[in-house]
């Protein structure tokens, strides 16, 4: 893991390799989708996008991720990748509709694998589903490296949220999913399977070794007591010096304590039976049955 985090750095030291970021937030879900793109090649990138869902209908619509088509076309972009974090327990994704769209590969961590694993038998999801990670085009290894356009990006493995979280370090930005909320908010929770608080704090503190100026893109903000707009940007800095959950000064047995009383509190997210069973298929809804529907599945007295 150190050896991966020199390489970021040393992929860094380029100070002119500056992507642009644009990102749009879908307050039904408090989610940021970010669409990140080289300047020079105009090669970009789709990270964490959403999928429009209604619980109550099982209806599904494009409307949140037409937004980004239309601004990729406004903006003359090539779209390399779909990027995802992690599997998402608390909205679909809308990759797949997206490579209809404006293409891209479907990139995720290689420790999707035990994500589908776990939640393959949570669902009974049977010997059709494939938990080896072929939905998606390409699973990321922690240091994997490659380019967008002129622009070096670096995968970082921090688990802890999920077995399976990923930041993507692209040039100056970090897109680090679920594993940090803006300062004043704090961290992801650690409770679901397979996730731990002692994992989630090593990959904080190995996040907090970038450099102080790194700007820092976020996947969700929920709003801080206090503050009265949604946020989704910071730096590595502003965490380090006052992230209430981890800020530096703050140990491992402090922040396990703090975050297993906080997580037995919390409820599981709406969206969590829908949003994994598709999630793991790489976005896709569940193969249809023998009348032509997709159904999403809701195990009784398990989660």
């Amino acid at each position: 893991m150190e050896h991966a985090r020199l390489q970021v750095l040393d992929a860094r030291s380029d100070a002119a390799r500056c992507p642009v970021v644009r990102s749009f937030f879908d307050e039904t879900t408090f989610t940021a989708t970010h669409v990140v793109h080289d300047p020079v090649s105009r090669q970009a990138a789709i990270i964490d996008s959403v999928l429009d869902y209604d619980p109550a209908s099982g209806r599904t619509q494009h409307g949140t991720a037409a937004r980004i088509v239309d601004y990729v076309v406004a903006e003359g972009l090539t779209v390399a990748w779909q990027l995802e974090t992690h599997a998402h327990a608390d909205h679909l994704s809308a990759a797949p509709w997206l490579q209809t769209q404006v293409g891209g590969k479907l990139g995720i961590g290689r420790d999707i694998v035990r994500v589908q694993s776990v939640f393959g038998k949570i669902f009974n999801a049977g010997t059709e589903f494939a938990r080896d990670g072929s939905q998606f085009d390409a699973l990321f290894d922690d240091g994997s490296q490659f380019h967008l356009g002129t622009i070096p990006v670096t995968c970082l493995h921090v688990p802890g949220h999920t077995p399976a979280d990923m930041a993507y370090i692209i040039g100056d930005a970090a897109f680090i999913g679920d594993t940090l909320f803006m300062p004043d908010y704090g961290t992801a929770r650690a409770d679901f399977p397979g996730g731990s608080a002692t994992t989630l704090f090593a990959s904080v503190r190995r996040l907090l070794t970038l450099p102080d100026e790194t700007r820092v893109f976020l996947c969700h903000d929920y709003k801080a007591p206090g503050r009265d707009y949604f946020a989704w940007e910071t730096t590595i800095g502003a965490e380090r010096a006052s992230n209430v959950h981890v800020h530096d000064g703050v140990d491992e047995a402090t922040f396990v304590a703090m975050r297993t009383q906080r997580d037995a509190t919390l409820n599981l997210p709406t969206l969590i039976m829908p949003s994994v069973q598709v999630n793991i298929r790489g976005g896709r809804l569940p193969e249809p049955e023998d009348n032509g529907t997709s159904y999403i599945k809701i195990p009784i007295n398990v989660l």
